[in-house]
């Protein structure tokens, strides 16, 4: 006996009788797409947004006229491994789909055109390329570009995290991209994100080469009375029940956050059986179970920052919000070693993702760790 599709997914891409909301995002992106427009998508991590990606991509008016590519770069580190995976996902998405479009991306993309493996039971090239290989990424860039233009189908191109450009030890990615990509006419572009200072900074600032070059398009938690509704619906739906307490209990928890609800929710749908109900004291013990899981990821986390970051991530935690980190009442209270340290402490712990600023205020980025911080410190 196989069972039922449990309805809160959290991995993979979520059927569309299983996507909790997001109507009007989904409509706008797709909206913003099909009039040729760029989009800057951010919102904080885990919030839902390659899921609503995929949502969008997979509507009929969208997966028949266009060609979709999705590029993750969370793992690059230099402009080099930038372009690594940029050409991969293209030949992944573009130029499998036919023996012409391979031969056209080799063809096209002559930097690299000693590099292309071959598969002799296809008999078609295949991206065997190293980053040995790319040896001008600039030049292999237009390239990759000028073969987007000469596709016989528009092209959609997410590029996931695209903050980590600003960390690339090279200083010219952002113009770099923008003086391309702005040339192009047969593709549109999502630039997703997860650090929303950074993003704002990059597309908002009249000093940064992408400036007001997309449309803004920010996610915020999921209503919770929608949230609650969903649930309820599709407990209700396997002849299961969840409580409006329960619900709340972890929505709040959680701070409205998409993956980790959706996780606790998995949890307690598998939990109660037929006819049973789900209760508050059933989705506070799976917290502490969830809590318990990743026990060994968030101590692992906290290994790599300094004694001083610690120091203030602490202090910020005790607080919840913090309006000035560097103020001497601040500092005294929690026995910081000084207001210019703290400032140091605070930058690094932004670019970790470990706290966020949000008008002025910091507060801690994960709601997760915020709980396992509760039972280290007393």
């Amino acid at each position: 006996m196989v069972d039922s599709l449990n309805p809160f997914v959290v991995s993979g891409k979520i059927p569309p009788e299983y996507f909790c909301d997001r109507v009007e995002e989904a409509a706008q992106l797709e909206k913003s797409l099909r009039n040729q427009l760029n989009v800057v998508l951010t919102s904080a991590r885990r919030m839902g947004k390659t899921s609503l990606v995929d949502f969008v991509f997979d509507k009929p008016e969208i997966s028949e006229n266009y060609i979709t590519i999705v590029v993750d770069i969370l793992h690059t580190t230099t402009f080099r491994e930038f372009i690594m995976a940029l050409g991969a996902a293209v030949f992944e998405n573009v130029a499998t789909r036919s023996k012409k479009l391979r031969k056209q991306f080799v063809t096209l993309l002559k930097s690299l055109s000693a590099s292309f493996g071959y598969d002799p039971i296809l008999n078609v090239p295949t991206f065997d390329i190293r980053l040995g290989d790319l040896q001008n990424p600039e030049f292999t860039m237009g390239e990759i570009f000028s073969y987007l233009e000469s596709v016989d189908k528009r092209c959609l191109v997410v590029i996931d995290e695209f903050q980590q450009i600003t960390y690339y030890p090279e200083k010219n990615v952002e113009a770099l991209l923008r003086t391309h990509i702005q040339k192009l006419k047969n593709a549109n572009f999502v630039f997703s994100g997860s650090k929303r200072r950074l993003m704002d900074e990059m597309f908002f600032s009249s000093k940064r080469p992408f400036y007001q070059s997309a449309k803004n398009l920010p996610l915020e938690p999921i209503d919770k009375g929608i949230y609650l509704d969903f649930a309820m619906s599709n407990f209700k739906n396997a002849n299961k029940n969840i409580t409006e307490e329960a619900f709340s209990h972890v929505y709040d928890t959680f701070w409205g956050v998409t993956f980790y609800i959706q996780r606790i929710m998995k949890d307690a749908f598998a939990e109660t059986k037929a006819d049973d109900t789900c209760d508050l004291n059933l989705v506070k013990n799976l917290i502490e179970d969830y809590i318990d899981e990743n026990d060994s990821r968030l101590r692992e986390q906290l290994s790599y920052i300094s004694e001083s970051q610690k120091e203030l991530l602490y202090a910020i935690h005790s607080e919840g919000q913090v309006q000035s980190i560097t103020s001497a009442e601040f500092n005294k209270k929690h026995r910081l070693r000084s207001p210019s340290s703290t400032q140091s402490a605070a930058l690094k712990l932004l670019e970790y993702d470990l706290i966020t600023r949000k008008e002025k205020i910091y507060s801690l980025s994960d709601p997760l760790l915020k709980l396992w911080l509760d039972r280290k410190i007393v």
